[in-house]
């Protein structure tokens, strides 16, 4: 294996000081009974912190609209008990000496593949669609944005006070605000819609200068966007560099310092007919289109992607050289490491001891709870 040298590189932006380069990804584990962040969910990021990611996102927390999650056990971003319960979560993290932010969450009309439950209230996105020619739930209104706009920035402020390092805005996956992204399920004819990606855009744009609004100059801000969307792997909001820049361009701009660009691999090139097969990812894209850092993310260490482990398939270890090899060049800032760090705390600590002989393969059974 490469020197892994390049991942334990400090990294600083603004007041976000991290010693390493690995992020732990968010991932939804619904373990959070009643929406309510426990005592199990502070240890278990706790022992990511005491494994030594540099950086640790939370599963996505959703912010205060009535039907902004679509599972019972995905965890509150508001109300005193929830946010009580993610001031215990971050001061284990601290404690431990690590850092963390959560990812705030809408998850529009998209249905659970885990569960038959539904939100008290009736679900929303842009035009009352989960996917192209699909209806599902409500279209949102002119007072429905404003009001779930402020309930972003809310959620902001919340995690600044609680005393958290940063936060992340969840615009991938065809969740709301990758909704009014996609042109397959936004229809609308007001300054929320549009034929051009960066009309799409405005509704993010909107959400981006609130937060950080809220939070002020010097607080970062990390915002997660994909090209893929669960409903249909193959949609490319972006098809060309120039169609990149008009989606990313305007939300740095807005305030997004980095850009989580999440991809099903890491290692696969975004426009491989203008740069090769071993050409730059989204994330090395992103970054050279808008300035922004960036986090790439997608299958590191493991021998399956996020697909094959909702089929229930274990993955095995797999060379970090490709990840060393385009860390080395500057391609993007940050990585984000998922399902290893579900089935081992360790991970990064491991690859930092020279010990990679000793990680674990993701185990789909791992899964079922928080350890």
């Amino acid at each position: 294996m490469s020197n892994t040298d390049i991942l334990f590189q400090p990294f600083k932006l603004k007041t976000l000081e991290l010693p390493n380069r690995i992020v732990m990804a968010p991932m939804t584990r619904s373990s959070a009974p009643n929406g309510i962040p426990g005592a199990a969910n502070a240890q278990y990021y706790r022992k990511r912190a005491e494994g030594g990611v540099g950086l640790i996102l939370s599963e996505g927390t959703v912010i205060n609209r009535p039907a902004s999650r679509n599972e019972p056990g995905i965890p509150l971003f508001h109300g005193a008990d929830a946010l009580a319960g993610w001031k215990a979560v971050v001061d284990a993290v601290h404690e431990a000496g690590g850092k963390m932010g959560p990812q705030l969450w809408h998850t529009g009309s998209v249905k659970s593949a885990q569960t038959e439950w539904v939100p008290d209230a009736p679900v929303e996105s842009p035009s009352g669609l989960i996917a192209p020619n699909e209806p599902h739930g409500n279209t949102m209104s002119d007072a429905d944005i404003a009001d779930t706009i402020a309930a972003y920035a809310q959620a902001a402020l919340d995690a600044k006070n609680a005393g958290f390092d940063t936060f992340e805005i969840h615009g991938a996956h065809g969740y709301l605000i990758d909704q009014f992204f996609w042109s397959g399920t936004n229809l609308r004819t007001d300054r929320f819609g549009g034929k051009t990606i960066a009309e799409r855009s405005t509704f993010a744009v909107e959400v981006v200068r609130a937060v950080r609004a809220a939070v002020g100059p010097n607080f970062p801000i990390i915002m997660r966007v994909s090209q893929w969307k669960q409903q249909d792997l193959t949609v490319r909001l972006a098809p060309t560099p120039d169609e990149m820049t008009a989606w990313l361009g305007p939300l740095v701009d807005a305030g997004v310092d980095i850009l989580h660009c999440s991809q099903r691999r890491f290692w696969e090139p975004e426009f491989p007919e203008l740069d090769g097969e071993k050409g730059l990812n989204c994330a090395g894209w992103a970054k050279k289109l808008t300035g922004a850092a960036t986090i790439s993310v997608g299958s590191v260490g493991l021998s399956g992607d996020i697909l094959t482990a909702f089929a229930g398939e274990g993955s095995k270890t797999t060379s970090l050289d490709a990840l060393i090899e385009r860390m080395e060049r500057n391609e993007f800032d940050l990585i984000a490491v998922g399902r290893a760090l579900i089935t081992d705390a360790a991970w990064t600590a491991k690859v930092r001891d020279n010990q990679t002989d000793a990680l674990l393969g993701f185990d789909p059974a791992t899964l079922g709870e928080l350890v």
